[in-house]
């Protein structure tokens, strides 16, 4: 690894020799540069984020109402007809996941001849955290 490194620090230095900057003007050459506009714009108190920025940005919402492991051979016999037993109970609540990740559970709802999902209960931002780890 340390041949691969000081072969392209050997390359740099002649492009940059091929270039007329010797190599030890490089850094005296560097100027910062002020990021002010970087900075938050929220207040101390976390209440005036903007979020428009990120308000056109799609992401995926699925809702899981189980799942199970089957190995291969069972899956190619699966017909029209077949039963596949999930791992959740009738009546408990479906995860809502966005972009993979659980956000929320819900129960099935009806609405105008189309399948729906009603929200029950909301994950906290501190448990998807805890979830993550």
């Amino acid at each position: 690894m340390t041949d691969e490194n000081d072969a392209s620090m050997d390359d740099w230095a002649a492009a940059m020799e091929e270039a007329g900057t010797p190599i030890d003007n490089v850094s005296a050459q560097a100027e910062s540069v002020p990021l002010d506009n970087l900075q938050s714009t929220a207040s101390a108190s976390g209440d005036d984020v903007n979020l428009d920025v990120i308000l056109d940005i799609p992401v995926t919402i699925a809702m899981e109402i189980g799942n199970t492991k089957i190995n291969i051979r069972n899956l190619l016999q699966l017909n029209q007809g077949s039963v596949v037993e999930l791992d959740r109970m009738a009546g408990e609540p479906l995860d809502v996941m966005v972009n993979g990740t659980l956000i929320a559970h819900g129960e099935v709802v009806v609405v105008n001849e189309k399948f729906g999902i009603r929200l029950t209960d909301i994950i906290s931002p501190a448990e998807r955290v805890k979830k993550l780890k």
